[in-house]
């Protein structure tokens, strides 16, 4: 057995700086084992395994919650985002290359008096038709172009109109407007010359081309706007030169080609076009100066676009009419024609077709009337232009719409650069393709197109000639130089779900050329402000030892040029803050799962950074926090001491089980670190990951308890102390609260990374979201939450998603929540919450439902709260009737009381909130009315059903149903809670059973009344929305199936359930996971007592105490009359009591000798004291007080105890003296032998004067004030008279207008025109055939409710169509398909770790297997059971060996021993099953372990006999270079520089030489010194040292020792 080390356990620091030292050292237990017991105080021993006793029991891995199907979900994702690759693709292609088409057909029918080749089909085989399209079908054409291209200006009109009017805008300059109007004029004016200038005077093929050349202005700029920072930029510029060039060529070429004048328009309108893409191009960092005054102005656009472009949408519209009629007048029309022939353009009109004569051989002439030629009229497909429009609608719009959704969820590159760049290739060969077919025959497409109408197709159309004089030479580089200058839409930078401002220059598309507005309208500057080179300086700031990076993600305008805002000032701080109270095990090791999850999960980002140098823009700093109520109790021993309550200690008893099943081997964590504190005490865990856990306990006699309460300390400790106390620029302040996010907990829940990583994406995504919540999964079993289910999916995908969509989100429930910092340290928001209960209404509104409330304070300050169906997050919901009934109980009035607030304060909210209208407060209205209304309605459908189901009329029916409903109330006045909720559990169950009755006759009714009938159609809407929302939610679709149970519980829970909680309007308990609280034996002797007195009462108001008086009145009791059976029963009548003398004098005795009995053990105590610690020291570990002085003290005391004081005191507190405790010092519960016997710190003296003074200010407990508590008693009260009176009043009114419509139905009715019944009827006498009509009669009222909640339903369940889409985005855009991109052979060594960085590290830091133990088999089968290593395994286990502290340290090991000759080495990890093996990957690895290490070394053999970060030098290992103890603040050198093996490694080496090594190494005091199998010396875990702590000295044997 290896010697056992002792770690001293160091006094309190002065000030407490010995605290604040270990808040900045994670890494103190880097070598402590985890996998053995370390429970023996201060002692790390590392016990020998017996040879019989090795065998094992692992912990199993259990997939539940959310680890459970997660397989078969994630691999359903992959092949659904195959399928967006897919069909994105598809569809961005088609959609461009049919506008494109579409847009070139239009214009072909442009060209005044054209001529085109009429199909002989239907007039004549023999001979040969040409047409000339009359003016009526130029116009038609003419407007088609108007139209598709004013349809997306209405569009960017329509966007910048909403967003200025319910948003902020900036208002530009002057100057700047002109400017932009100037371009965006030029832009119009040019795509009109295009139109309906260059492209009909150019065949199809040609006009496709020229549209490749609409890049030069882009292409300058580019060029202007290099700086001498880029890479490569010499060869950059030369073919910026090349592509502007071939752009200039493609101007040109045709007009010298052809040398007719109309083409040199091809220029100018080429130019002009491009101007409108200028923004995209300019930068405010370009060495020209007028592009970097263009960059100046595009900055202000990002502020002032949305103002602009509300006057310029307009204006362009109007100069694009304007020139395309001063063409059509310049061409020799009257532009009146096309309003006065508007009519007949789009109506039946004729087209002449004129036959040619056979001498012209095919031949077009030039004039058709100068020859004899015959004409026949036929009739023109006047819709051809509409269909063709619609199609350039649809087209351009679907490329445009799937464009963004292939960047928002990061295919880019496949699904929109690769088609974008295809559209014009495809177009041209399609075009090729059909011109030539319809060169040689005019008829093959007769039954597709009209015979009219065509391309402009090339005369004498041949492929050679197409390479030839078409120019598809010059073609390919025009192509070529238009992909260089769009080159940037191949490489995106954006985030995941990036804004449409992120991602494109201008609000909307140009439809007339798609493809062209797609590639250049794509931001070129989509990247965050950090950039990789940054990490160099976060290195500089903060050292090796925390190497982070930051998130890329975080929005750009979010951090405007501020100098003194750092780059690690923007990195992702979560902070979870988890309340708990009553929790039970299984409910804590599912949550205290999920933060070992987070915690692996931030280990391998950091150390992926940290080792493999790689950008993680998911990387976020974690520290979790749970604050638990009431956390502690008296103590067993004494009265006036506390101790941890069970609850804490449950918790303190599974943090181990949790890790072990995480990790899936047996850990034991370090005992966690105590800290007493002014509001009870703290507990503090280093996990495996080196995250920290502080368990914060509260003590409510010392600070003020409930969930509320916990929120506040939270949110000032964290918000408050921890960041605005900083001594750093407000600037900086700013920069990290924007980044700083509490995730808000509850107990209970159970989640993964990825679902906080959603949520953290909404956060980054938009600056003004205060809070976001994701999909609350019930978890537990039995009929109620069969019940939750249901109601919980409903919710969530009808309701919440509704909220999201049309408006905000009104409650984030604090279960699992993720909060902005800066939102919640707003004004109104932190402050306000603080607010104290004073009112009966803020006992409702306040502490019943805190999480509604919060929320409601940040829509009121304008914030945004949002809800992410993917994020997935599992909570144990109530089991029991009761328990649920208490949830709902306070649930109900608080939810009606914050959308009451939010309503009352409507007006105000609307104008500083953007994202709530006033549609939004009506739809709002309209769900509070339903709510209000609820009860009438249950009511009145229960009244009908009744009606229905058993055939009795509406007065008997109101009878039947009235009744219970009354009792049910007047029991809720008057009874206990516990009878209310027996009677509603019966009134329950009875109403499920008449419900299935219900269902039965509703049905037959359905039958009678058809499928037309207002019932039938509402039924089958609200199930048929039920049905393909669970069927878009594919996940939960087994909830749908508990609707049935959801159906029959409908009036207990909207009606017994509503009143239930306004009639306990006046009960504030929490009324869930309530436990009996421990009472002190004062309180119990009491209670006893009074439970006695009340039996003697009992007995003397009867009959037989008054003629027995005189007799004992003890328990005893004995009769007149008694016998008995062989002892099996004894009868006894007329009772009485025995008499009670002989009783009090045993009684009388047994008390005095006890007396005797402690005065003697207290003076034996203090006569010799030694001697008693001799036999009771192991019973009690309290220190106490010694001296001379005391002795006498307490002889004297003895005779001076009284007998009640005696018999009060405990054998062992009566045995000693009381010790003088201080609970910021000693207090009792630090040294109970439940709470682990590890270090004992205490806050800095700032910490402890930051909690009093938050305890004075808002968290003092309030006091019991009998006639307060009265005071608020009497208000509750009175608000629940005042709020039941006003609930019955609306819904009995309501119920007896409709009810007595309903009995007049036949007067007073709305005939229902669905559903209408035909009788037919045969008079025999008569012989006549009588047909009546009978329609369904709905009366008003009901009709007006019908319509309300039909209204509803079509909201919720189109937002519900939205929202899913949104979400299948989100969850598109998070799930990366490694075979979509380049393969591992394709991708440098680089680029392959920097792929699978995080994956790497997280498999390379496991815990399990890290000894080598890969061969546990668990498959089954004859071969694999038979193959399983099992006694090589055991045998394994019972070898000591050096075990690993943390995940980093696992990482380190597995790390250093990576080689590429996997084969001959086997300490090589096996990866991962896609990366298993794999050459590339360890080689790949190897190269950057070696490349790390080299630069390593090479630093460190620079600073050698150099002060570093450490305070240690070469030459005087035992002090700095100045002679004395370093400060570590001052002259610190970045670690980066020391080899990764140089700091783990000390038996040799540059690590010997640095620190100095005789023999066995450096040691550490903290840690026992352990050989492991492969001969390694321990390790040396450096650390930033703190001069309080770390001492260097020279022992006996030469060797340098230190302690940390």
């Amino acid at each position: 057995m290896s010697a056992v080390r002792h770690r001293p356990m160091a006094p309190p620091a002065a000030g407490g700086e010995q605290g604040d030292s270990d808040d900045n050292n994670f890494t103190d237990d880097e070598s402590s084992p985890l996998t053995h017991d370390i429970y023996g105080g201060s002692q790390r021993t590392i016990q020998e395994t017996k040879g019989w006793d090795v065998f094992r029991d692992p912990p199993i891995k259990i997939e539940t919650g959310s680890t459970a199907n997660q397989e078969c979900l994630e691999l359903t994702i992959k092949i659904l985002k195959i399928f967006a690759y897919i069909i994105t693709f598809i569809i961005v292609l088609t959609g461009g290359v049919v506008a494109k088409g579409t847009v070139l057909f239009m214009t072909s029918q442009v060209r005044k008096d054209r001529k085109i080749e009429y199909c002989n089909k239907d007039l004549g085989r023999d001979k040969s038709f040409v047409v000339r399209l009359p003016e009526e079908e130029r116009i038609a054409w003419i407007w088609a172009l108007i139209i598709a291209y004013s349809l997306p200006e209405i569009g960017a009109l329509i966007r910048s109109v909403r967003i200025c009017f319910f948003k902020t805008f900036k208002v530009p300059k002057t100057g700047h407007f002109l400017f932009v109007w100037l371009m965006e004029s030029m832009s119009a004016l040019g795509t009109a010359l295009l139109m309906f200038v260059v492209l009909p005077q150019i065949d199809a093929i040609q006009g496709a081309m020229l549209t490749n050349c609409l890049c030069v202005i882009p292409g300058m700029f580019g060029l202007f706007s290099r700086t001498s920072k880029e890479g490569k930029r010499f060869v950059k510029v030369i073919i910026d030169l090349a592509a502007i060039a071939a752009q200039v060529t493609g101007l040109v070429i045709w007009p010298l080609l052809e040398n007719r004048r109309e083409l040199w328009v091809i220029p100018v309108a080429c130019v002009m076009i491009s101007c409108g893409w200028w923004e995209n191009y300019v930068s405010p960092q370009s060495p020209v100066g007028i592009v970097r005054a263009l960059g100046r102005i595009k900055e202000e656009m990002h502020h002032t676009r949305y103002f602009c472009h509300m006057f310029l949408s307009i204006w362009k519209i109007l100069l694009f009419f304007c020139v395309t009629m001063l063409i059509f007048w310049a061409n020799g029309s009257e532009p009146s024609d096309l309003f006065s022939l508007y009519g007949d353009a789009f109506g039946p009109h004729k087209i002449i077709v004129y036959e040619l004569p056979a001498g012209l051989g095919g031949v077009l002439p030039d004039t058709l009337e100068a020859a004899n030629i015959d004409t026949v009229d036929v009739d023109a497909a006047y819709n051809t232009v509409i269909y063709v429009l619609l199609l350039q609608i649809f087209g351009s719009y679907l490329c445009y719409i799937f464009g963004k959704f292939a960047c928002k969820i990061l295919i880019q590159g496949f699904s929109y650069a690769f088609p974008v760049s295809l559209t014009v290739p495809i177009a041209v060969s399609f075009l090729i393709a059909a011109c030539g077919i319809r060169i040689d025959d005019p008829c093959f497409f007769h039954d597709t197109i009209p015979d009219y109408l065509f391309f402009t197709s090339p005369s004498n159309f041949r492929f050679n000639n197409f390479v030839t004089e078409q120019m598809a030479w010059a073609w390919i580089l025009w192509l070529l130089s238009q992909t260089w200058i769009a080159l940037h839409i191949w490489t995106p930078k954006c985030e995941r779900l990036a804004t449409t401002e992120k991602l494109f220059v201008h609000p909307m598309y140009s439809a007339l050329l798609i493809d062209q507005s797609m590639a250049l309208n794509r931001r070129r500057d989509d990247q965050a402000d950090v950039k990789t080179e940054d990490l160099s300086e976060i290195e500089k700031e903060k050292g090796d030892e925390y190497y982070e990076t930051i998130s890329v993600h975080t929005d750009r305008s979010s951090a405007p040029n501020r100098p003194s805002i750092k780059s690690s000032d923007n990195i992702t701080r979560i902070y979870t803050c988890a309340t708990m109270w009553h929790e039970t095990k299984d409910e804590m090791i599912e949550f205290l799962k999920s933060i070992m999850r987070m915690d692996e999960d931030q280990c391998a980002r950091r150390v992926a950074q940290k080792y493999l140098r790689v950008l993680d823009p998911d990387y976020y700093e974690f520290e979790t926090h749970i604050f638990f109520d009431d956390a502690f109790e008296i103590s067993d021993h004494s009265d006036d001491d506390i101790q941890c309550n069970r609850f804490v200690k449950l918790l303190i008893g599974t943090m181990d089980e949790a890790a072990s099943e995480i990790h899936q081997t047996t850990i034991r964590l370090r005992p966690p670190k105590k800290y007493p504190t002014p509001y009870g005490g703290r507990l503090v865990w280093t996990l495996p990951g080196k995250t920290k856990f502080i368990a914060h306990l509260k003590d409510k006699d010392r600070i003020r308890h409930r969930k509320r309460w916990s929120q506040v300390m939270y949110m000032y400790y964290l918000l408050g102390h921890r960041l605005m106390e900083l001594p750093i620029s407000v600037d900086r302040k700013d920069a990290i609260a924007e980044n700083t996010y509490l995730l808000t907990l509850d107990g209970d829940i159970d989640f993964k990374p990825n679902a906080v990583t959603l949520l953290v994406d909404l956060m980054k995504k938009n600056r003004n979201l205060g809070a976001a919540c994701g999909r609350i999964h019930p978890v537990g079993s039995g009929p109620m939450v069969w019940y939750q289910l249901f109601e919980y999916a409903i919710g969530h995908w009808l309701q919440k998603a509704t909220e999201h969509m049309i408006g905000c989100v009104l409650c984030s429930p604090g279960c699992f929540s993720l909060f902005r910092g800066k939102a919640l340290m707003d004004d109104n928001v932190m402050k306000k919450y603080t607010t104290k209960p004073t009112e009966a209404r803020h006992y409702v509104q306040y502490d019943q439902g805190e999480d509604r409330w919060l929320c409601t304070l940040l829509l009121q300050r304008g914030y945004r709260v949002e809800y992410s169906a993917a994020s997935d997050a599992y909570t144990h919901c109530p089991e029991g009737f009761n328990e649920f009934y208490n949830q709902r109980r306070r649930w109900v009035p608080s939810t009606i009381a914050n959308i009451m607030d939010l309503l009352g304060d409507a007006k105000r909210t609307i104008k500083i909130n953007d994202n709530i209208s006033m549609m939004y407060v009506f739809y709002q209205m309209m769900l509070m009315g339903g709510t209000i209304l609820g009860p009438g309605t249950i009511f009145l459908m229960l009244v009908g059903a009744f009606v229905a189901a058993f055939r009795i009329d509406n007065w008997t029916s109101f009878h039947y149903n009235i009744v219970p409903i009354l009792a049910f109330m007047i029991i809720c006045f008057t009874c206990k809670s516990n009878v209310q909720l027996f009677v509603a559990q019966v009134l329950s169950t009875c109403y499920a059973l008449i419900m299935m009755a219900v269902i039965v006759g509703t049905a037959l009714q359905l039958g009678e009344d058809g499928i037309g009938s207002p019932s039938a159609i509402f039924l089958i809407s609200m199930v048929g929305s039920f049905f393909i929302a669970a069927c878009l939610h594919p996940q939960e679709f087994w909830c749908i199936t508990c609707g049935l149970i959801y159906l029959l519980s409908i009036p207990s829970m909207y009606l017994l359930l509503i009143l239930y909680s306004i009639i306990n309007l006046n009960v504030v308990s929490w009324g869930t996971r309530e436990v009996v609280a421990k009472k002190t034996k004062k309180e119990l002797e009491a209670e006893k007592k009074a439970t006695e007195e009340a039996k003697k009462r009992v007995k003397q108001k009867s009959m037989l105490s008054f003629l027995q008086s005189g007799i004992g009145d003890n328990d005893d009791e004995e009769g007149s009359i008694e016998f008995s059976l062989a002892g099996l029963f004894r009868c006894v009548f007329c009772t009485h009591g025995k008499t009670s003398d002989e009783k009090q004098q045993l009684t009388t005795i047994a008390e005095s000798l006890d007396t005797i009995k402690n005065r003697m053990d207290t003076i034996e105590s203090a006569v010799d004291p030694h001697g008693h610690h001799a036999r009771h020291g192991h019973h009690n570990r309290r220190r106490t007080t010694s001296g001379g002085s005391k002795d006498h003290h307490l002889l004297s005391s003895v005779a001076e105890k009284s007998g009640d004081e005696s018999d009060e005191s405990d054998s062992d507190t009566s045995a000693e003296p009381k010790q003088e405790r201080d609970f910021l010092t000693n207090p009792y519960w630090i040294e109970d032998p439940d709470v682990r016997k590890g270090e004992v710190d205490f806050l800095s003296s700032s910490e402890i004067q930051f909690w009093k003074d938050l305890i004075d200010q808002y968290l003092y407990p309030i006091d019991n004030d009998p006639v307060e508590q009265a005071r608020i008693a009497k208000d509750l009260k009175e608000l629940r008279d005042s709020s039941v009176f006003a609930f019955f009043m609306i819904n009995a009114l309501f119920v007896l207008i409709v009810f007595l419509l309903q009995l007049n139905k036949d007067n007073i009715h709305v005939k229902w025109p669905f559903g209408v019944r035909t009788n037919i009827t045969y008079d025999e006498s008569t012989q006549e055939v009588h047909i009546s009509k009978e329609y369904l009669q709905l009366e008003p009222i009901g009709l007006v409710f019908v319509f309300f909640f039909a209204l509803i339903l079509v909201i919720q369940f189109t937002a519900m169509l939205f929202h899913r889409f949104g979400t299948i985005s989100h969850i598109l855009a998070s799930t990366e398909l490694n075979f979509c991109k380049k393969k591992s052979e394709d991708l440098t060594q680089d680029q392959l770790i920097d792929k699978h960085a995080v994956e790497i590290v997280k498999n390379l830091q496991r815990l399990q297997g890290i000894d080598g133990d890969y061969d546990n088999d668990s498959g089954s089968g004859p071969d694999r059971i038979a193959r399983r290593k099992t006694i090589q395994n055991l045998e394994k286990a019972r070898q000591p060996r050096r075990q690993i502290g943390t995940l980093d340290v696992a990482f380190k090991k597995r790390f250093l021993k990576l080689t590429a000759d996997a084969e001959n080495n086997p300490a090589t990890p096996i990866l991962t099953r896609r990366l298993t093996m794999r050459a590339e990957t360890i080689r790949a690895l190897e190269v950057r372990k070696n490349s790390v290490m080299a630069e390593r070394r090479k630093s460190a053999m620079q600073t050698l006999g150099a002060k570093n970060e450490y305070g240690i030098t070469t030459a005087l290992p035992m002090m700095n270079n100045n002679g004395a103890v370093p400060n570590p603040r001052s002259g610190r050198i970045s670690n980066a520089g020391i080899s990764i093996k140089d700091v783990f490694n000390v038996n040799g080496g540059p690590a010997e030489q640095i620190y100095g090594s005789n023999g066995g190494g450096t040691i550490n005091q903290g840690y026992e010194h352990v050989i492991d199998e492969d001969g390694d010396g321990n390790s040396l875990r450096l650390t930033t040292r703190n001069p309080h702590q770390v001492s260097w000295s020279q022992n006996t044997n030469g060797n340098n020792t230190g302690r940390l």
